[in-house]
C-alpha cells in the first residue's frame, strides 16, 4: 500500500510537532508545506524541525499547495478569527483544500461544524463532493477531552444528569508571544486585555459550543443555548515565563465557563483555565484535565498532567489522518471514525 502523501499548512507551535510526526512516521510522505513566515520560505522542511534535510522546501505560495498530488492536508495554524475580522477565512480555506481533492484536518475548530448551522455545513459539504474528500475538526480540547471522552464515560452511564469537563494549562513553557500575549492576553493590563478580549470571547464561545453541541446531539439532548462567562486574575508579583515577563498587576490567568442549557439548567458545563505560570497563581485550579458525570452512577475521570499539550493537539490531528483518508466523503466528527490511536508508535523498553 503507497504511503498517504501529507502537506502540513502552518509551523506553528502545534505545526512543528505535526510535521516533526508527519516525517519520521512510517506510511507517511511529506508532500509540501505551507508556511507565513517570510524566513522560513525555502527552507527544509527537515531542517526546520532539527531534523535530517526532508527534500521538501517551505512555500508561501497557496496555488503552489493546492495544485499539489496530496491525500491529506494537516492544517494548523492559529485560528484566523482570533487576529482578525475575517471569521470566515479559516471555512474559505478548507473548502478551497477540500474542492482540490485534498482531505483535510484541522486544529481551528470544526471540531462538529452542525453548531454553525446549516449554511457552513452546506458550504462544506458541497466541497467534500466536488473534490471527493473528507473533513475532520481535532484538537485536544476541544477535539478529545470536551467531547469523546466524556461521550466514552456515558457508555457506562444509566442515567446522566451533568457532564462536567474541567481544563486547567499551565503556559509557563510556551515559546509563543503570539499566543500567550496577543491570544491569550497575559501580560496586558486590565484595560487592555478586557479591550482586546471581546473578538476573543466570540471565538471562544463558537469553539467550546462546538463540544457542548456535539455531546447534547450525541445524546439526544436538545439545548437551549450555551451560556458563556469569564473572568481574569491580576499578578501580584513580577515573574518570568517563557514567553515575556508578566508584570506586577498585569493579567496572569483567565477563566472561562461554557453551558450548555436546558429549561435554565446546565447539562453540560465546560470550564477552561488558563495559567501564564501555575507555580505563581493560587486561584483556580492546577494544571490538568478533569471529567465528571453525575448520573447513576456518578463518575469522575482526572487526568492530572499532559506534559506536552501542543504535542498532544498534533498527534491527535496525524493520528487521525489514515482514517480520514479511507472515510466516505463529508464532515466526519469523532462520532464517525474509530478512535485514533498510537498503533505503531509503542516504544518498549
Amino acid at each position: 500500500m503507497p504511503d498517504l502523501r501529507v502537506v502540513q499548512w502552518a509551523t506553528g507551535a502545534v505545526g512543528r510537532y505535526a510535521l516533526r510526526s508527519v516525517l519520521s512516521r512510517p506510511g507517511l510522505e511529506l508532500a509540501g508545506v505551507l508556511v507565513y513566515d517570510p524566513d522560513k520560505v525555502g527552507r527544509d522542511a527537515g531542517e526546520l524541525v532539527g531534523l535530517p534535510p526532508a527534500g521538501v522546501s517551505c512555500t508561501d505560495d497557496v496555488e503552489r499547495i493546492l495544485a499539489l498530488d496530496a491525500d491529506c492536508v494537516l492544517h494548523t495554524p492559529l485560528p484566523a478569527a482570533y487576529f482578525g475580522d475575517d471569521h470566515a477565512a479559516d471555512l474559505e480555506t478548507i473548502c478551497a483544500l477540500l474542492a482540490a481533492g485534498k482531505n483535510v484536518i484541522t486544529t481551528t475548530g470544526f471540531v462538529y461544524p452542525r453548531s454553525y448551522g446549516p449554511a457552513v455545513v452546506d458550504r462544506l459539504e458541497a466541497a467534500c463532493a466536488r473534490g471527493g474528500t473528507t473533513v475532520h475538526g481535532t484538537g485536544v480540547n476541544p477535539g478529545f477531552m470536551s467531547d469523546y471522552l466524556p461521550l466514552a464515560l456515558t457508555g457506562l452511564s444509566e442515567r446522566v444528569d451533568h457532564i462536567y469537563v474541567r481544563e486547567a494549562s499551565d503556559f509557563r513553557g510556551h515559546p509563543s508571544r503570539q499566543v500567550v500575549i496577543d491570544l491569550v492576553g497575559f501580560t496586558r493590563s486590565a484595560k487592555d486585555y478586557t479591550a482586546a478580549v471581546r473578538p476573543y470571547r466570540a471565538f471562544q464561545r463558537q469553539l467550546f459550543a462546538e463540544s457542548v453541541q456535539l455531546v447534547a446531539d450525541a445524546l439526544d439532548v436538545r439545548l437551549d443555548e450555551v451560556e458563556e462567562s469569564d473572568e481574569f486574575e491580576l499578578a501580584s508579583h513580577e515573574f518570568e515565563i517563557a514567553a515575556g515577563l508578566v508584570r506586577e498587576g498585569t493579567v496572569c490567568a483567565s477563566r472561562w465557563v461554557f453551558s450548555g442549557l436546558v429549561h435554565g439548567r446546565p447539562f453540560m458545563t465546560v470550564e477552561v483555565v488558563y495559567k501564564a505560570d501555575a507555580t505563581q497563581v493560587a486561584r483556580w485550579p492546577d494544571p490538568g484535565f478533569t471529567i465528571h458525570i453525575e448520573g447513576v452512577p456518578q463518575m469522575t475521570i482526572a487526568v492530572e498532567e499532559v506534559s506536552h499539550g501542543l504535542a498532544a493537539a498534533a498527534a491527535h490531528a496525524v493520528n487521525a489522518i489514515p482514517a480520514v483518508c479511507a472515510a466516505s466523503p463529508g464532515i466526519r466528527t469523532v462520532l464517525d471514525l474509530p478512535l485514533p490511536t498510537a498503533r505503531g508508535r509503542v516504544r518498549l523498553y
